[in-house]
């Protein structure tokens, strides 16, 4: 099969590393890819947003099938378009998509199923906002409604800055047509889980529980990331829990969906909280988490490209459950310094060569000079990545690679998955 991803970050090549592994993949195709991708298939330099071209990509290089990374062309409608074009792709509609895109919409999907979630509210002036949000205890979580680049949740530790933060929001327009509605929510106290699974509209496979570390700086510090490292599998999430989780969140979200109409093809991404009470949804993506992608895909033992393929055919049923490898996986991202405010880029990086063995550099931001030197190219720039049996062997094995890889101004955390190492 010749297979197209679109994407250009560690997601992406991470999907395309798996992908190139499966027998069926004759041809591989990313659009627009990265200097990591290039060594595994062709590059394709069409920006993600511009539609019209990657139908264009598909339907001249003869894809068998899309696989969508980024949630942005989900939003956009790029499965519809495909669809229309009588092309195969693995992602939801934009009317599916918009279990992202609007989180007001999702809290009323998952109130509807009978999903656990946190209490919230919603709100369209800031003035009603402001009042409503001075009873609330603290702290208090504020959601922007739409897209916001991962800038549009704030935990609020004082109510005036819940104030400030509505105010930026709504009438300074901060985040533009995002915060045109706001959800005033509950904080929940407890270890944030990523369970990600793949579905074609009727039944889900979920895959292995991960976490990630959103904020910039280690012991949960500094502002919101896209995220700077994961680890897989949760050893708090047993067997027992994942089987609660896919009955009582993934299913039914699945199946309210499709009672409203909306068969959702594709991966579905909970972002829980492991509260007191059980597990409570905080959010929902239509796509593959970033970093979590780099360490569930290192330890899944099936076909992905036949998961997908299933998933965007709409049809699962003769398609085995994921299986997955023995131990675990670990990534760390490696960021420019300033990430995730204004940074430098055109910075040599020195040492990818030379990596410790079973050390996988999954790139983000990177490009090549004239040269063909690798070098610095956005915030996030890299996410080192392995297997072992152990945490503790994880960590030591990629923090090996972390001192071996440089750059100038390089951040990351020191702290992954160091929970999971018993004292």
């Amino acid at each position: 099969m010749r297979v197209l991803v679109i994407g250009s970050g560690a997601r992406e090549h991470a999907l395309a590393w798996k992908l190139a592994q499966s027998e069926q993949v004759t041809d591989l195709f990313i659009a627009p890819g990265n200097p990591g991708t290039a060594q595994l298939g062709t590059n394709v330099d069409v920006p993600v947003e511009d539609i019209g071209r990657l139908v264009h990509v598909a339907t001249t290089n003869q894809i068998d099938l899309t696989v969508v990374g980024p949630e942005a062309p989900l939003d956009a409608g790029i499965v519809d378009r495909f669809q229309e074009h009588g092309l195969s792709i693995a992602g939801p509609t934009a009317a599916a998509a918009r279990i992202e895109s609007s989180k007001t919409w999702a809290k009323e999907i998952m109130n509807a199923a009978g999903v656990p979630t946190a209490r919230a509210e919603r709100y369209s002036d800031f003035e009603s906002a402001a009042e409503a949000v001075l009873d609330m205890p603290l702290p208090v979580v504020i959601k922007a409604n739409g897209l916001a680049a991962g800038k549009g949740v704030v935990i609020a530790q004082s109510h005036q800055e819940a104030v400030d933060t509505l105010r930026a929001m709504m009438v300074e327009r901060s985040l533009g047509d995002a915060a045109d509605e706001v959800l005033l929510e509950e904080f929940l106290v407890g270890l944030e889980v990523s369970i990600i699974g793949i579905t074609d509209g009727k039944t889900i496979l979920p895959f292995l529980p991960s976490c990630d570390y959103k904020r910039a700086f280690d012991g949960d510090y500094g502002p919101n990331t896209g995220g700077m490292g994961s680890y897989c599998p949760v050893p708090s999430v047993d067997p027992e829990l994942m089987i609660e989780i896919t009955r009582t969140i993934l299913q039914p979200t699945v199946d309210e969906l499709r009672n409203r109409g909306i068969e959702y093809r594709g991966i579905l991404y909970a972002g829980l909280i492991l509260t007191p009470d059980g597990p409570r949804v905080m959010e929902f993506n239509c796509r593959s988490g970033d970093p979590e992608t780099q360490v569930i895909l290192p330890l899944l033992d099936s076909d992905l490209l036949e998961l997908l393929a299933g998933a965007a055919n709409g049809d699962l049923s003769n398609v085995a459950a994921p299986s997955w490898v023995d131990g675990v996986a670990l990534t760390v991202v490696l960021a420019s310094g300033g990430y995730p405010d204004s940074y430098r880029k055109g910075m040599t990086i020195h040492g990818l060569s030379e990596l410790p063995e079973g050390v996988i550099a999954f790139h983000a931001g990177t490009g090549q000079d004239s040269d063909g030197t690798i070098v610095t190219a956005g915030g996030r720039v890299l996410s080192l990545t392995t297997t072992a049996p152990s945490f503790e062997e994880a960590r030591q094995t990629v923090y090996d690679a972390v001192s071996t890889v440089k750059f100038a101004d390089v951040q990351y955390r020191t702290d992954i998955a160091a929970r999971e190492i018993m004292p």
